[in-house]
């Protein structure tokens, strides 16, 4: 497998190495030896799938407190996967990252604790899958608008389909730095 930073330099790329013929392909979605020695935590808590239908986007959510990291990737159809560093004190505060996750490229990215998450879906149709380092705690969700105009993110599509919560969400200014994970150099 080969794992690289992206511009976010916590959030990893990996690429698995997938084994195909005639038949089809075999990969290996998730070792704790192999992911670990990559720096990735050796401990998931939960895994979700999430399917959701063309310009569909989801997001931007994290938690604080209880951060959860994800390994996500997508097993049918593509999304353009996107985190920001919304962690007070860092270096990258507020920039964001994407990357087109496909059941053909088979890409993994890695988003640690402190990094809101989201995607929007490219294909008809997408089965999004993610592993979790620690579990769902409804009280401590936070959601930052996926169109805040101060993080500026580039969605590829068009005419977004954004739940109610989603489309209320504040913007990254408006919410205060007590409500937000902080910067850790450590």
């Amino acid at each position: 497998m080969n794992v690289r930073k992206s511009s976010l330099p916590e959030v990893l790329i990996i690429e698995p190495r997938v084994f195909g013929d005639s038949r089809g392909y075999f990969l290996e979605t998730w070792s704790q030896r192999r992911y670990g020695e990559h720096g990735i935590p050796e401990h998931f808590v939960q895994d979700n799938v999430s399917k959701s239908r063309h310009r569909v986007v989801r997001g931007l959510h994290l938690q604080h407190p209880g951060g959860q990291g994800k390994l996500v990737s997508v097993h049918y159809g593509a999304v353009y996967d996107v985190a920001v560093d919304v962690r007070v004190g860092s270096p990258t505060f507020g920039r964001w990252f994407g990357q087109e996750l496909t059941e053909e490229n088979h890409l993994q990215l890695y988003i640690p604790p402190g990094f809101a998450h989201g995607f929007c879906v490219l294909s008809d149709t997408a089965l999004f899958v993610y592993k979790c380092t620690a579990p769902y705690a409804p009280e401590h969700e936070l959601g930052i608008a996926y169109d805040d105009p101060d993080i500026g993110i580039e969605w590829p599509i068009g005419d977004a389909l954004v739940s109610e919560r989603d489309r209320h969400s504040p913007r990254l200014a408006e919410l205060t730095e007590e409500s937000l994970p902080r910067f850790s150099s450590v």
